[in-house]
């Protein structure tokens, strides 16, 4: 019975995982990955989004608790003209 393959460890970090799955795309990218290995390299991309996912949901939990749940939306050069147009 074949063994199976040694699963990949967890990233270190939310950075280290994006530059794995960087590497990944560009492989995949290249077309010249064999059939199986693209497999395995689709599902380890796959697992690399799930991990930042969930880093990117936590601290956005952690920075809602540090702001108060008062999180508001960045103004842009347009919000401030609409402003002063309110105020006439």
């Amino acid at each position: 019975m074949p063994k199976k393959p040694a699963a990949e460890p967890a990233p270190v970090s939310f950075e280290a995982a994006m530059a794995e799955l960087e590497q990944l795309v560009a492989k995949m990218e290249s077309g010249e990955l064999p059939l199986e290995v693209s497999v395995a390299a689709y599902k380890r991309g796959s697992e690399l989004v799930q991990y930042c996912a969930a880093q990117l949901e936590r601290i956005e939990k952690q920075v809602k608790v540090l702001e108060g749940e008062m999180l508001k939306p960045f103004a842009t050069e347009g919000d401030d003209d609409e402003e002063e147009e309110d105020d006439e």
